[in-house]
Order: C-alpha cells, then structure tokens, then sequence
C-alpha cells in the first residue's frame, strides 16, 4: 500500500513505487488511478514550486474556506522538515502537529488534506520543493500560525541562530488567536 498513516485522520505519507537500475530511476510522482484506489478522489489543480537555502522555516500557511487548500508536497532536490497541524475543531488531533522528513532521496510525499496548517524548515544546503493544490491560491483567504507558537512546540531542526524567517511569517498570529473556522 503506498499510503502510510500518520495518526492524525486524513493525513498521510505517499511512497510511491521506485523503480531503480543502473541506469537511475523511475517513479510515477502521482498517479489520478492510484489515489482513487485509496478512496482519494482529488482534482489537482495548480503546481508550485520554490526553492530555499538552509534554515530557511515558511510557514506554517494555509487558506480559508472557501478557499482552503488540499496539498501533496514532495522535495525535488534537497531535505526539508515537512509539517502539518491539525486545524480542524472537534478533531480528536486538533491542534496535534505531524513532522516528516521529505528529500529527493527518500522520494517520501505529504498529503495534506484541507484544515491543515502547512509549513517547512530546509535542512539541507538547498531544496526545492513541488507541491500539488486542488485549488487556486487566493491572497484574501491567506491565514496562518507564526511558527515557534508556543502550544504548538513544533522543533524545526534548524537552531534559532540560522533560521531564515520572512518579515510576514514572523508576525503570524499564534494558534490560539489564528483566525480558524475549519470543523472536523
């Protein structure tokens, strides 16, 4: 089965199958059929991609309904620190963090369904990362959770003397007063 649970509902680890010779490798990066077979039906929509030094923490982001955004997010190149928390009230893993490393190597992918708050930390000298969304990005639904809120206690396995952090990041509000309206 390529989907491991996490423990937190909705929320899983995608391996797909590796096919690898002398020559490389091949593996389908996503497949519409193999999702269906789990019983996830999902249009994706939009691919971003970006492209981060070492130390660097985004996050952790997501959009409001009707707005809100599913996620698969894989690293193309490089190792990140992948996180997800559960923003969904009445969730028996509401405001439950779940971190995974993610690099080109390990080829390992994040699902990230709506109601999750999204974010990383780049462990390595650089990485890119490439992620699906189901749907459009829209400024005015943005919202998010500065990233070292206290509740939360997410380690980003970056010490605080390297992060990288955006002005706007920083001044994310904290979970308890993060503008939510997400319900499980």
């Amino acid at each position: 089965m390529p989907f491991i649970e996490t423990g937190i509902q909705g929320l899983a680890v995608f391996e797909p199958k590796v096919f690898e010779d002398s020559r490389g490798y091949f593996y389908e990066a996503y497949s519409e059929r193999v999702f269906k077979q789990e019983g996830i039906a999902i249009s994706f929509i939009q691919d971003n991609q970006s492209s981060s030094s070492y130390g660097v923490i985004r996050g952790l982001h997501y959009q409001l309904p009707p707005h809100a955004q599913t996620k698969l997010v894989r690293a193309v190149s490089g190792i990140i620190l992948d996180v997800a928390v559960d923003l969904r009230k009445s969730s028996p893993t509401f405001g439950k963090a779940f971190t995974i490393e993610l690099s080109a190597e390990n080829k390992k992918q994040l699902f990230i369904p709506k109601g999750f708050a999204h974010g990383f930390s780049v462990l390595s000298e650089k990485a890119e990362l490439l992620y699906k969304c189901d749907t459009f990005y829209n400024k005015e639904s943005e919202a998010g959770i500065m990233f070292n809120d206290s509740f939360l206690n997410i380690d980003w396995k970056v010490p605080a003397d390297k992060a990288i952090i955006s002005e706007k990041d920083a001044n994310l509000p904290s979970f308890e007063n993060c503008t939510n309206t997400f319900t499980f």
